[in-house]
C-alpha cells in the first residue's frame, strides 16, 4: 500500500475472526479453498486474518502492510512494503484479499495500481476479495461521523478538523460505479456480493442490533436494487 502524507494505517483490531470467516464464506461461493492453494492478504493489520487461514487450512499464506501493527505473527510469511507494489512474482497466488485497504492507497492513480498489482500476482484462474466502504455509507466507519464521505472531496478535511481537529480526510471511499471502473481498468471479470455479505455481517457479526436490524426485514430481491447503497461494497473478481 501507499500512504500519501497525511494517511494513516486504520488498523482494526476487534471482531477480525469473524471477518476472517465472513471472507471465507464469500469465497467458496466462488472456489473452493484447499491447503495446496496460496493466500496474500494486502494491509494485513493485526493479523489476525492471515493467521487464521494459515491455520485452518495449512496453506501457504502471505500478507504485507506498510506498519508492522500485528498482534498475530505466527504461521505466515510478513513483508513491510512501502507502496502499491508487491514484492511477489507474476500469477503467484491463487486468492488475494483486499479487505477495506483500496481506500487508504491514496489518489485514484494509486487504486488503479493497487488493483494491477493484486491482476499481475493472481494466477490465471486465481481470485480478489475486494471490500471497500461505499462512499454513500450513513456513517463514515474510520472517524465516526455522519455524511463525512458524502461531501464533495474539498470540503471533507474541513468537516473532520471542524467536528474531529483531525487536519487531513485520509480516504478516498469509492461509490459502485467507481470500484466497477477500476476493476474493469485493471482487466478483471467480477461479481458484486453485497447482498449475500450483509446476510452473513447480519446473522454473524452484528446480530440484528441497532441499525444493521432493518436489513431484516429487506428481502433479498429488494436489497439487490439498492445495492449501491449497501454500507460496504463487495466483490469477488477474476483476471
Amino acid at each position: 500500500m501507499i500512504i500519501n502524507v497525511g494517511r494513516k494505517p486504520h488498523v482494526v483490531f476487534e471482531n477480525r475472526l469473524a471477518k476472517a470467516k465472513k471472507i471465507e464464506s464469500i469465497i467458496k461461493l466462488e472456489k473452493k479453498i484447499k491447503s495446496e492453494h496460496k493466500l496474500l492478504e494486502v494491509g494485513t493489520g493485526s493479523g489476525e486474518i492471515a493467521f487464521y487461514y494459515a491455520k485452518h487450512y495449512q496453506q501457504e499464506v502471505f500478507a504485507v502492510d506498510i506498519s508492522d501493527n500485528r498482534q498475530f505473527v505466527n504461521g505466515y510469511s510478513f513483508q513491510l512494503v512501502s507502496d502499491t507494489k508487491l514484492p511477489y512474482d507474476d500469477n503467484f497466488f491463487d486468492i488475494v484479499i483486499s479487505n477495506h485497504v483500496i481506500e487508504h492507497v491514496g489518489e485514484k492513480q494509486q487504486q488503479q495500481q493497487h488493483l494491477d498489482e493484486i491482476n499481475r500476482v493472481l494466477k490465471p484462474d486465481g481470485i480478489l476479495y475486494l471490500a471497500v466502504p461505499n462512499r454513500w455509507m450513513l456513517v463514515e466507519p474510520h472517524y465516526q461521523l455522519i455524511f463525512l464521505s458524502w461531501l464533495p472531496k474539498k470540503f471533507r478535511s474541513y468537516y473532520l478538523k471542524k467536528l474531529r481537529n483531525i487536519d487531513f480526510y485520509d480516504c478516498e471511499p469509492l461509490q459502485q460505479n467507481e470500484v466497477e471502473y477500476l476493476l474493469r481498468e485493471s482487466k478483471f471479470e467480477y461479481r458484486n456480493y453485497c447482498v449475500e455479505a450483509l446476510d452473513i455481517f447480519v446473522r454473524e457479526e452484528k446480530g440484528y442490533r441497532g441499525i444493521y436490524g432493518i436489513f431484516r426485514w429487506i428481502p433479498s430481491w429488494l436489497l439487490k436494487k439498492i445495492v449501491w447503497l449497501i454500507p460496504t461494497q463487495i466483490y469477488v473478481a477474476k483476471r
